[in-house]
């Protein structure tokens, strides 16, 4: 295998897709079946399609259980297809509107108070997924904020995190991101996409609007803590490693998130996508936020430096709180099972 992209995603990302559920044994053979780059949405289609007919041969068997499992990874498995294959149009939009409808017969199997949201913004409509947990008449919400390249069907297992402890969850596509991303471009302002999604959800009689987290991840750990400065029903938030500054990271980035950086923020060229990197910095942003902030980050990040994380929190101040990892890597993927923990307990107790 001497494609440098199909090595860089492989190398960067495998714990990821298995800690978001994608099964080790398909994110194997898929992998060993892709020779070069052009190759890559192509079998991760292959391998979504596989567990696509595995749930449509459950549901016409009434197994709504193992159906909706089986939907669950056939839109993991179609999304990480397209996460970063920006360049081939056509592929990219089929395996997105697959994972998006594969992701939306899950829900309903598994979750059925799962709930899709609509909101119109500046021109375009962002996507959320709405999730409470069971016998709690008004529940916190906690927010969360995708980054570069995920999306909210990429969330499932980790909303459920959240839901055993009492917690909704409301997964949103914003600007550049996911289904908003079709017609909408990343701005640095993402609050003004933070609040106009709260004015919706806040309307609702299910969700106790006076308890109100953010937990974002990647890119989103630039977005919570942004959003957490100018909107002032945030009572706490999460950063999960987040730039301070993303034209300080650009050096380091893999090309094929350079690439993605680039499709999504609109810009014309590298140099262009550079510039615009540097308007996503928490100077000036990060003094204002006074509510409680947990920083994650691991310091074996290959995208992120971990010096970013200090940088955030140095200049938040007291209310600001660092759980550095020395063995996790871009978003800690590789031990999701302290993050994810830390995560939803400490929202939990900021939240009440």
């Amino acid at each position: 295998m001497s494609d440098e992209r199909v090595e860089a995603a492989i190398k960067n990302w495998a714990p990821r897709f298995t800690s978001q559920g994608v099964d080790y044994n398909d994110f194997f053979r898929t992998t060993s079946r892709v020779e070069k780059w052009g190759d890559w949405c192509r079998e991760w289609v292959v391998t979504g399609d596989v567990h696509h007919e595995l749930a449509v041969k459950a549901e016409a068997g009434s197994n709504s259980i193992s159906a909706g499992e089986a939907y669950i990874s056939a839109a993991l498995c179609y999304h990480f297809g397209k996460f970063v294959f920006q360049d081939f149009h056509d592929e990219y939009m089929s395996a997105a509107n697959k994972s998006v409808q594969a992701f939306a017969k899950g829900l309903k199997l598994l979750d059925p108070t799962g709930e899709r949201v609509e909101i119109p913004f500046d021109g375009a409509t962002m996507v959320g997924t709405l999730r409470r947990p069971a016998d709690i008449k008004k529940p916190p919400l906690v927010l969360l904020l995708p980054g570069l390249d995920s999306t909210k069907e990429e969330f499932f297992s980790w909303e459920n995190v959240f839901l055993k402890r009492g917690l909704a969850t409301f997964s949103l596509d914003g600007p550049g991101q996911g289904e908003c991303g079709y017609n909408s471009h990343i701005r640095p302002d993402y609050e003004a996409a933070v609040s106009t999604a709260l004015d919706t959800v806040t309307k609702r009689g299910d969700i106790d609007a006076n308890r109100i987290g953010l937990a974002g991840v990647s890119l989103g750990g630039y977005y919570a803590p942004r959003a957490a400065a100018f909107e002032p029903r945030v009572k706490a938030a999460v950063g999960n490693c987040g730039p301070w500054n993303f034209a300080e990271c650009w050096s380091i980035l893999p090309s094929l998130t350079r690439a993605a950086f680039q499709h999504h923020s609109g810009a014309k060229n590298q140099e262009e996508a550079k510039a615009k990197a540097n308007q996503l910095s928490l100077d000036g942003a990060a003094q204002k936020i006074k509510q409680p902030l947990l920083i994650i980050h691991g310091k074996l990040d290959r995208l992120i430096p971990w010096e970013q994380a200090h940088k955030i929190v140095n200049a938040v101040g007291s209310n600001a709180e660092l759980a550095m990892f020395e063995n996790g890597n871009h978003v800690c993927n590789n031990i999701p099972f302290v993050y994810r923990p830390l995560t939803a307990d400490w929202l939990k107790e900021k939240l009440g």
